[in-house]
């Protein structure tokens, strides 16, 4: 019985096809615009999480002054590079520190010129920052200790020095007055968690860079990585008290610098995009109403075009509920095809913004078969109405009806 009932609405259906495409296309808007913003909103969280991974594993930045940000150190005095073995030796739950200087200088090679980030430190940082380094290798003590001149390169500096295909290992590089020696290049890590390219960067001993790129012994952040399993709140209450002593500050006076916890940045930005997404999504899905509204009107129509079909049924005796749920179905059938439809419509969408946004693309099932279900839900509230009103034609008038 059931069967047959879906076949006489799938029949209805078809002899009414365009009529039953524009019936569906809210629905298929609906479900696209949901499923479509939830998958990015997805994608951007996961994107932001991975770039602010990619900073280090349990980082904390500390930078002079109150807040992050250009001007932010305030005059507050720099750091110094024993600043960062007082943290390493009297901290526990520490696994590396690294001083960094940096600023934006043109560099020369090959005949060609660049302008990146030359940064000065130790090979510390590239531990904190979960560098690799994909050709050559890293800095010795000896150079560490000597502020030898030589230098690391990202990715986009090698590319733009010497190529596409060049190899740079045993070449020079002149920064500023000066030349080193390139010992290594790092393997790229992409575009980093504000937009910054963090392959465009050259990597030299702090010692080198202090001496020789600016001529003071500033450091203009501390990088911290943690254990795994430490506790970040009492790590950055150890690291508070101990560079408060270190910078001589009264227990009245304010912090003159601040800490940031990556981790903390990134659960915030993620709770944001998230909010957002629940949001666009909540929008999105206003549309699935509005076509519940449209099935109901068509279904209207419908149940007014057939009322001699109705009556003949009722008079050869099908019973109310046969009639109700033939035209209840009807109206889910033509709900369920609409959330498929947009189902499909949703992921290549989601596919190509995806693409264009630069952010992943992952497949939320739960989402796909939620959208699924409330489309066809839609069409069991709103088409209630039309298949009860059919369903309690009398049978005498409808034939009488013309």
């Amino acid at each position: 019985m059931l069967l047959s009932t879906i076949l006489l609405a799938l029949r209805s259906i078809r002899r009414n096809l365009l009529r039953s495409f524009l019936t569906v296309l809210g629905i298929v808007i609906g479900v696209s615009a949901v499923i479509t913003m939830v998958t990015l909103g997805n994608g951007a969280t996961q994107a932001i999480q991975n770039q602010i991974a990619s900073l280090g594993t349990n980082l904390l930045q500390i930078r002079p002054g109150q807040r992050m940000g250009p001007g932010g150190s305030g005059g507050a005095p720099a750091f110094k590079d024993t600043d960062a073995d007082a943290i390493a030796q009297q901290i526990g739950g520490i696994l590396a520190v690294a001083p960094e200087a940096r600023t934006s200088t043109t560099v020369v090679a090959n005949g060609r010129n660049w302008t990146t980030i030359v940064t000065g430190s130790t090979n510390a940082w590239l531990q904190v920052g979960n560098w690799t380094v994909r050709a050559g290798r890293d800095f010795s003590d000896a150079e560490l200790r000597a502020g030898s001149a030589v230098c690391l390169i990202g990715e986009t500096v090698r590319r733009e020095l010497f190529g596409e295909s060049g190899d740079p290992l045993g070449q020079y590089l002149r920064v500023k007055a000066f030349s080193c020696e390139v010992i290594g290049v790092l393997a790229s890590k992409g575009q980093g968690a504000f937009g910054n390219d963090q392959d465009d960067v050259v990597l030299m001993p702090l010692k080198t860079y202090q001496r020789r790129v600016t001529g003071n012994t500033r450091v203009n952040t501390l990088l911290v990585s943690m254990q795994d399993g430490s506790d970040p709140e009492r790590v950055k209450a150890s690291l508070t008290q101990l560079l408060r002593e270190r910078r001589k500050l009264a227990d009245t006076d304010e912090d003159n610098f601040n800490v940031l916890d990556t981790k903390q940045l990134a659960d915030t930005l993620s709770g944001t995009t998230r909010v957002l997404t629940t949001l666009l999504g909540a929008v999105a899905a206003v549309s699935l109403l509005v076509g519940g509204i449209g099935i109901m009107n068509i279904m209207l129509v419908s149940v007014t075009e057939r009322t001699r079909e109705i009556g003949l049924r009722l008079a050869i005796g099908a019973l109310e509920s046969e009639v109700l749920m033939q035209f209840l179905i009807e109206a889910v059938v033509l709900a369920a095809l609409g959330g498929l439809v947009g189902i499909v419509l949703a992921a290549l969408a989601s596919l190509g913004l995806a693409f264009l946004m630069g952010v992943p693309y992952t497949v939320n099932v739960g989402v796909n078969l939620l959208s699924f279900a409330f489309s066809a839900a839609i069409g069991v509230v709103f088409g209630y109405f039309p298949a009860r009103r059919a369903a309690r034609l009398d049978p005498i008038e409808a034939l009488r009806h013309e």
